[in-house]
């Protein structure tokens, strides 16, 4: 395989497994400098292990622990990366959980799904533009899920706490990464911040489907599509099988997009 990002730089949250750690594989392959998250140290070491087993070069690979379920974790994540790469190439926002049977709250106060599939990415988004912005065409792809056109923001209870439903969480939360992606890329930044389907995949959220899913490295494969750099893309737009696809009409409502900007910096702000 050709080393087409051999200048890059990479992060992949929740790349201990899955999608993840397939795109981490996928991204090593093609030659970036690839910073692998996981959610602890352990299971983030065990992933590289596994990644140079497969004939990654340790020399490329960097692993750092933290728990997006902590907005204080995700903070020292972006500010250790910063820190350790003043240009970061690519973020791809992939870390995710299945929502809870029952309405969970993190000690931040926030929805567990809420939290760790939308709030931390948007959180590590707005904590790296710098790096980002230094790359000079960074790229940002944030892993959604065509969920997101079943789903609707609760804006008087977005943690869902008076009528919950796990795939209503999960499928909110997806509809929220999806309608950030413009709002984690600045104008004249040169960022370009997208979001893509990459299909129903055998992991770890497949029974919230409740069906077969395909090799989670299918799902990789579409991710990193978009961190290619002769592929050209629109910011804020969703993917689906390589091409923008519609999405549910709240994605593109500027009025809503403001709000949920606003909704994202007050639950870090409390936080």
């Amino acid at each position: 395989m050709s080393a087409v990002l051999s200048a890059r730089v990479a992060l992949v949250t929740g790349a201990s497994s899955g999608i993840g750690w397939e795109t981490a594989r996928l991204l090593a392959e093609l030659g970036a400098t690839v910073i692998v998250h996981a959610r602890t140290a352990e299971e983030g070491e065990g992933a590289v292990e596994r990644l140079v087993k497969l004939g990654a070069s340790r020399d490329q690979l960097h692993m750092f622990a933290a728990d997006f379920a902590r907005l204080a974790e995700v903070a020292e994540l972006a500010e250790t990366v910063a820190r350790a790469f003043p240009k970061l190439d690519l973020l791809v926002n992939n870390a995710a959980v299945m929502a809870p049977e029952r309405c969970t709250l993190t000690e931040d106060g926030v929805e567990i799904s809420f939290q760790v599939n939308f709030l931390a990415a948007h959180r590590l988004a707005k904590l790296l533009q710098a790096p980002l912005t230094a790359a000079g065409s960074a790229r940002i792809v944030n892993v959604s899920s065509s969920l997101h056109r079943t789903a609707s923001m609760n804006w008087a209870d977005p943690n869902r706490v008076k009528k919950y439903s796990r795939v209503a969480a999960y499928a909110q939360s997806q509809l929220a990464l999806s309608m950030a992606a413009g709002d984690m890329a600045p104008e004249d930044s040169g960022i370009t911040s997208v979001s893509v389907n990459p299909g129903l995949c055998d992991t770890a959220l497949l029974p919230l489907y409740g069906r077969v899913g395909a090799p989670a490295a299918e799902g990789a494969a579409a991710v990193v599509r978009l961190c290619l750099p002769e592929i050209r893309l629109a910011n804020g737009e969703y993917y689906d099988g390589g091409d923008i696809a519609p999405t549910a009409a709240t994605v593109h409502e500027a009025r809503s997009q403001r709000r949920l900007g606003k909704l994202a910096d007050s639950l870090a702000t409390k936080a």
